[in-house]
């Protein structure tokens, strides 16, 4: 890991964010910035059209300059704060309980589900306050955090293949390969093999440049099909470039779910929409801090709590704005893959959201297809952490004696470590939740130490998780039985 420097800073952007220090510069951390958004953009377009229902939600144009302005102010306040390359937008999924669960089926308006997320965000920074978070993210054995690193890795490769199209729903079984017809999956194919092949030339510029030829790529074919091979707006050279931004949802929430809901059952929902955005965020510092080289040889994270308090208060502000609940997002992890270390790719990738609630026609021309193989590459990079410990081992083929070879970061022969482990890097992706793979890895770990005799090695705050997790998951069962 980069140590930090210790000496007086000599002033300028060297002197505030270290960048020799940290093996980089202000030009590659600008470019990895805007990997970074290039990435998670599609949230700029995703957040409005799941929380608009179809026309009947919230007004499209007005999530999206929410959206922008909670993304965009946050994550530069998680730049400058903590000099890290995380970003911070809306949460998917959480976004989607606001819809589909909150409004859709328990009857909420959203002003009323926005005070649940307001009300879990300002419960979550006084966990951080207090010191209780930061307290449990320490507790987590070594071995589940690089199990949680390669589990996100396996989540975001999954997301490539399936938002690539070379994943797809199975008629017999869950998920089955695409069929490769089609624009889409051509642009997908196209940029997966453009950013292998510069990849493995070793070009630093491999993610965003394959990015940006897949983008190309998409739009040359997408005129030639008239058109038709992609959504209203992308792979199209927009028609003008400039939008006004709509800033009406601003303070648009009440506490009215209480009366709605009941006490009990309010309390619940805070209750699971806080431990999902608080495992979410754990996996994702974890796993991007990883990558990135700001974990110790203990897994922890220095200026954790700075960076604990910054996302917290991105869920206060995703509900003040109706944007829904906003957490640090696992695509940073582009980024960080560009190189980016410091706080100026946060900066950069904050400011590039504020000028897309001008710019929004811009910003939309990409496809998910032409940020896919950027995903898939992502995870891959992510996974590698499996093997990131050497050994010295006899090497009886070659003849040479001793040497180096990379060996399996988790011991999987120890059934306390090795199937929490499996839980976590399979059910990450196949549920499409961080916060599931952490919940039975947690689970998992604690009743085998149980079984085995050896409660007293599991931390007291990690018992504090796991009955949290249980009751998370028992949460669905109390609803149908009208006990919350």
């Amino acid at each position: 890991m980069a140590a930090e420097p210790t000496a007086v800073a000599t002033g300028g952007l060297e002197g505030i964010f270290h960048f020799k220090s940290w093996g980089t510069s202000l030009r590659r951390d600008m470019l990895a910035g805007l990997t970074t958004f290039i990435v998670m953009s599609y949230i700029i377009f995703v957040n409005p059209s799941i929380l608009g229902l179809g026309g009947k939600g919230l007004p499209f144009a007005a999530v999206l300059t929410s959206t922008c302005l909670v993304a965009g102010v946050m994550t530069i306040l998680m730049g400058a704060v903590t000099n890290r390359a995380y970003a911070i937008a809306p949460g998917m999924g959480l976004n989607a309980v606001v819809a589909f669960s909150l409004v859709l089926g328990q009857g909420l308006t959203f002003p009323q589900a926005m005070g649940l997320i307001f009300l879990e965000g300002v419960a979550i920074t006084i966990l951080v306050l207090t010191g209780f978070r930061e307290a449990i993210f320490k507790a987590i054995p070594l071995e589940l955090k690089k199990a949680i690193v390669v589990g996100i890795g396996f989540f975001i490769l999954f997301i490539g293949l399936v938002d690539g199209g070379i994943v797809i729903t199975g008629s017999g079984t869950p998920v089955t390969l695409g069929n490769f017809v089609g624009v889409p999956v051509m642009v997908t194919i196209f940029g997966l093999v453009v950013t292998i092949i510069m990849l493995a030339r070793g070009w630093r510029g491999a993610v965003i440049l394959g990015i940006i030829f897949s983008t190309i790529f998409a739009t040359v074919l997408n005129y030639a099909y008239d058109k038709t091979s992609f959504g209203a707006g992308i792979a199209v050279i927009p028609s003008k470039i400039i939008a006004s931004p709509d800033f009406s949802l601003l303070g648009q929430f009440n506490f009215g779910a209480f009366s709605k809901l009941g006490v009990t059952a309010a309390i619940l929902w805070i209750f699971s929409l806080m431990l999902s955005d608080f495992f979410d965020t754990m996996g994702t510092l974890v796993g991007v801090g990883q990558q990135a080289g700001y974990l110790d040889d203990t897994g922890h994270l220095k200026k954790l709590n700075r960076l604990l308090l910054i996302d917290s208060l991105a869920a206060v502000a995703g509900g003040a704005a109706s944007a829904s609940s906003a957490t640090t997002y696992i695509e940073s992890g582009a980024g960080v893959a560009q190189g980016g270390r410091t706080g100026i790719v946060g900066i950069t990738v904050g400011v590039l959201f504020l000028l897309a609630m001008f710019f929004s026609p811009i910003a939309g021309i990409v496809p998910a297809n032409a940020t896919a193989p950027a995903l898939i590459i992502v995870g891959y990079l992510m996974m590698a952490t499996l093997t990131a410990g050497e050994t010295m081992a006899e090497d009886e083929e070659a003849g040479r004696g001793l040497v180096k070879r990379a060996v399996a970061a988790i011991n999987f022969n120890d059934i306390a470590f090795g199937l929490p482990a499996v839980l976590i890097m399979t059910i990450m992706p196949l549920t499409y939740s961080i916060t599931n793979g952490i919940g039975f890895g947690f689970i998992s770990y604690t009743l085998i130490r149980v079984v085995q005799g050896k409660s007293k090695e599991v931390s007291w705050m990690l018992w504090i998780a796991t009955a949290g997790f249980l009751l998370y998951f028992l949460v669905p069962l109390l609803q149908a039985k009208g006990w919350a």
